[in-house]
């Protein structure tokens, strides 16, 4: 399987609009950053998609993605689900709904913000949704097992998702003990990081970020939902400590 990191950034991105601090006025393409997301690909070439915010359409079109099998929220805040009205191309090619997996909470907020999805009688130009309501609890699709990982940020549950023997966290600041089981020894680890200092309220810091890596042990460690205050790529990652890196738009990883 693959995973290709279509968005680092935090909900602003990087560039942050009107900023013009070294790391938004950088030159290296490892300091631009959209919002963050990740497509999956499994051994039958089938996409999963892991968000879908509101640079879905370029990244798609950068990246040279074609198609989404299905999509999986992590939770409901703008930078993370913004974007699906951009899926109307993959789903008016396939003549399909486009699948969604996600919390009851947010496939609730999914239909109050494209409610022109879910009318039973639909303007021609409409996405259409096939919402999927998941616990935490693994599942199978695509012949893939997924397990769901549920963290915290700041006030509502979020899930993470875990294939094989990789997992991916984004906008947590807290991962309860019975998740941590499910996160020990993996190959690879994925967390957000939004900056190196000032404990913030819903995201991890690089000290958390590290802490984690100590606790949990994994092989390797990407850090994402970067924010143009955790520093210039190219000099934080050559910081970290061995076995964490900064994960940049573009990269891919085999798992």
């Amino acid at each position: 399987m693959k995973l290709k990191f279509l968005g680092t950034g935090t909900s602003q991105g990087v560039p942050v609009i009107g900023c013009t601090c070294e790391v938004c006025t950088s030159e290296n393409p490892k300091d631009k950053r959209f919002r963050s997301s990740v497509m999956i690909t499994t051994e039958e070439s089938r996409k999963i998609l892991i968000d879908c915010g509101p640079d879905f359409r370029e990244q798609m079109l950068l990246n040279h993605e074609s198609n989404v099998d299905i999509a999986l929220l992590t939770h409901e805040h703008n930078d993370h689900v913004i974007g699906l009205d951009d899926m109307r191309p993959l789903i008016f090619k396939s003549g399909k709904d486009m699948p969604l997996y996600c919390y009851q909470r947010v496939g609730h907020e999914i239909k109050k913000r494209f409610p022109y999805a879910f009318t039973d009688v639909r303007y021609p130009g409409a996405p259409a949704f096939d919402l999927h309501e998941i616990e935490n609890k693994p599942f199978h699709v695509l012949d893939t097992e997924i397990t769901p990982i549920e963290v915290i940020h700041y006030k509502i549950t979020v899930f993470g998702y875990k294939f094989k023997n990789l997992a991916y966290i984004t906008d947590a600041n807290f991962i309860p003990d019975t998740e941590k089981e499910k996160l020990q020894n993996l190959d690879v680890l994925i967390l957000n990081c939004i900056r190196k200092f000032d404990p913030h309220p819903a995201h991890f810091i690089l000290p958390d970020v590290i802490a984690l890596f100590k606790e949990l042990k994994p092989k390797k460690l990407f850090l994402t939902h970067i924010s143009h205050h955790l520093g210039l790529h190219d000099i934080e990652d050559k910081d970290l400590p061995e076995g964490i890196h900064l994960a940049y738009d573009g990269l891919e990883i085999e798992f």
